[in-house]
């Protein structure tokens, strides 16, 4: 069936539309002449018409159905051509050819209802999954790509929509066996691996500072460099441990003057001389030439090493490729800086007095330690220089490690929503496969339907139908009958066999279109199709007709919903379109009543300001005749006053025992036997009269609330006593 529609853009129908939900199996649609209706009928006849862009049909479990359309385009499509096709429908089938028939249909119905329920579950978990899936997909997103976007886009590259990611994040959790390697490795790797125009590195200078470091060792400087103690004067000098002080004074002993620098006398003996020479002799003088080499080579060598190590570390600053551990690598720097300068510091001491006993600061462990930061660079830079000269394996390898670590990372989810999926798709598969196997059943038992009915079909039952309502009601003066030299080809023919096609009034031409229509919607031109089912769409057909064909159109069409509430036939959903509120009323009153039906729905179409609107009542028609709107306000009496319920009572009465059935006051009030109930009657058509067609004479009463409660219950026996309880039950929906 059609479930709903949709149709916009189009007549009078603008960009917002108009919508009808929830359609059942009966649907009536009133509209006034240009709401909308003809727009209606021609969308569902043609849905894929290119003026229907715009406009929507959705099917049942989206499967659609054939629709026959009776507009006036099927009119015109079908009269005026000189023939008509025949119709097949199952004509001379014999009684048990037509039980089996309808056996094997009502299977078939059975498997077309388990087939949507099996349809409709697996649909159900066809979404179920869907959203499965797209909660996965779209958590994997945010908790994955976006968290790892920054740092590793390169490796995701090519998978940068949530479904092909959440794709490549399955694939590689099943099948990546790299090597896991920590983020901070990654991150690091990838800073070389995916950038771009990278170059190799070279690598940093090793610094050997063993010469200094074999100076600082020199037991030179422990040495007390003094002069020659056997001496004379040695034991003077050593035991006043004036050493340094003479050894610096005799620089100033002039050689051919001996007059002392210090105390001016002629002193200065060659004696004197002598002993000096023998006290600083040549073990003194050679220690005096050590010391002052091994200073001058310490203060070359190391500002020679602390200045290559500077330089280094400025180049490394400036570097945004450096491996170094600078900060690391400049506190060692500056610390080897001030030992170096206290030990110059001490050398100068150590130069100014030999005699002085000094231990040199060893700058050993600081060089080293400074050469283990420039390996490690080195290390770093060995590695880097590795990558770039194999950068499209390093970045194959990269890649698979970046997609290794973010599986790991996302394992529990992964495993869940695998195991969640795995259930669904069980189901889904197990459902899809009892689908398909309803789907084999219902071929095969359709097929058997085919074969058995291509025995029993027939053209001619249809037109001896449509004969036979013409003669029924009157329309005796033309008939179809065969074509001559056509095959299942018809024409219209007169009684003196002249082709009455052009001699036919526009309301028998709508009368024999229309029963023509009837006939094709329970058969069909193609016998392979007569027992199809179909959606029947039924456009104003009355209007050209006469309140008599009317009436036979109505009938026609009552008994059509009859079968397709009792699901019999092949004809599952009616849509009735029309402008005359008598057809309305006339074809929508089924069963002797207008009840409400879960099977019917009602619209009215509306036409503002040349835009069509829609409004829905579902079950409640909203189109009653004037009887049933004063039973209606009866049943709202709660609302309504005296005054109003007393004609409303006049008016019921009046219609239904004085105009409908002939009766009058004495013959109603004589139904009752008991001569008080007779008295109660006469009162209450008294009352009612009296309310509905006198004038007071000054003010209005309002009758008391009991004496209306009283009344009401005469009114009720009233109906009671004739024989018409049922009436009176059905119109105030008593149960």
């Amino acid at each position: 069936m059609i479930q709903e529609f949709t149709i916009k853009n189009i007549a009078t129908y603008n960009e917002s539309g108009v919508k009808f939900t929830n359609l059942r199996k009966i649907n009536f649609i009133y509209g006034s002449n240009g709401s909308g209706k003809t727009t209606v009928s021609k969308f569902l006849a043609f849905p894929q018409n290119e003026d229907y862009t715009d406009s929507e049909l959705i099917w049942e479990n989206n499967i659609p159905l054939n629709t026959l359309v009776y507009n006036r385009q099927f009119k015109e499509e079908n009269f005026g051509k000189g023939t008509i096709n025949g119709v097949f429908t199952l004509g001379h089938a014999t009684k048990d050819e037509l039980e089996i028939i309808e056996s094997k249909k009502k299977e078939l119905s059975t498997l077309t209802e388990e087939g949507k329920k099996q349809k409709g579950s697996l649909e159900k978990l066809k979404s179920d999954l869907k959203i499965c899936q797209e909660n996965f997909r779209d958590k994997t997103w945010q908790k994955v790509y976006k968290k790892y976007e920054n740092n590793f886009k390169e490796a995701f590259r090519g998978y940068l929509y949530k479904q092909t990611f959440m794709d490549k994040l399955l694939e590689e959790y099943g099948n990546n066996s790299s090597e896991i390697i920590e983020f901070e490795q990654l991150l690091e790797k990838s800073k070389i691996v995916f950038k771009k125009n990278v170059q190799s590195l070279s690598l940093l200078p090793l610094v050997n500072g063993n010469e200094l470091d074999v100076i600082e060792q020199n037991e030179i400087w422990d040495k007390k460099i003094i002069g020659h103690a056997d001496v004379n004067i040695g034991n003077l000098i050593q035991r006043l441990n004036i050493n340094d002080w003479v050894n610096e004074g005799r620089k100033y002993i002039q050689k051919d003057n001996h007059t002392c620098p210090f105390c001016q006398k002629e002193t200065v003996t060659e004696e004197f001389r002598k002993q000096l020479e023998l006290y600083f002799n040549e073990t003194f003088t050679a220690n005096i030439q050590t010391v002052q080499s091994l200073g001058e080579k310490y203060v070359a060598v190391s500002t020679e090493l602390i200045s290559l190590l500077e330089s280094m570390s400025e180049r490394e600053r400036q570097n945004p490729e450096s491996k170094l551990n600078k900060d690391l690598y400049d506190a060692t720097l500056k610390t080897l800086n001030g030992t170096v300068a206290g030990n110059k510091e001490y050398i100068h001491n150590k130069q100014k007095e030999p005699s002085r006993s000094i231990n040199l600061v060893s700058t050993m462990e600081l060089q080293e330690k400074l050469k283990s930061l420039i390996t490690a660079a080195n290390q770093e830079i060995s590695k880097h220089n590795r990558l770039v000269e194999n950068l499209h394996h390093e970045r194959q390898k990269l890649i698979m490690q970046v997609w290794k670590f973010v599986t790991v990372e996302y394992q529990d989810e992964i495993e869940s929503y695998l195991e969640e999926e795995k259930k669904l798709m069980a189901g889904v598969n197990g459902l899809e496969k009892k689908v398909a196997r309803l789907r084999e059943d219902y071929a095969a038992l359709n097929g058997e339907i085919s074969r058995l009915t291509q025995n029993v079909t027939s053209v001619q039952p249809s037109i001896d139908e449509i004969n036979r309502i013409l003669r029924l009601y009157g329309f005796t003066n033309f008939q179809i009958v065969p074509a001559s030299g056509y095959e299942n080809q018809y024409q219209i023919q007169r009684e003196n066999g002249t082709l009455a096609e052009t001699t036919l009034s526009e309301g028998e031409i709508t009368f024999i279109t229309f029963l023509y229509f009837m006939q094709l919607a329970k058969g069909s031109i193609d016998k392979e199709r007569i027992m199809e089912d179909r959606v029947v769409v039924i456009d104003d057909p009355v209007g050209s007709l006469d309140s008599n064909v009317l009436f036979i159109v109505s009938s026609l069409i009552k008994e059509m919903i009859k079968q397709i509430k009792n699901n019999a036939g092949n004809i599952k959903q009616l849509i009735v379109l029309t402008h005359n509120i008598y057809f309305h009323k006339e074809v929508s009153f089924v069963d002797g009543r207008t009840s409400k039906n879960k099977s019917t729905y009602y619209w009215i179409l509306r036409k503002t300001d040349n835009v069509t609107s829609v409004k829905g009542y579902e079950m409640e028609n909203p189109i009653v005749s004037s009887y049933e709107l004063l039973w209606k306000e009866l049943k709202e009496r709660d609302n309504n006053s005296g005054l109003t319920i007393q004609n409303t009572m006049r008016r019921i009465i009046e219609n239904y025992f004085k105009i409908l059935g002939k009766s009058g006051d004495d013959e109603l009030i004589h139904t009752f036997t008991n001569p008080q109930e007779q008295e109660i009657c006469r009162s209450l058509i008294c009352w009612v009269n009296d309310g509905s067609h006198c004038l007071p004479d000054d003010l209005y009463v309002e009758a008391p609330c009991d004496t209306i409660a009283k009344y009401f219950e005469v009114f009720r026996k009233i109906f009671e006593e004739t024989g018409h309880i049922a009436h009176y039950n059905m119109m105030m929906e008593v149960k």
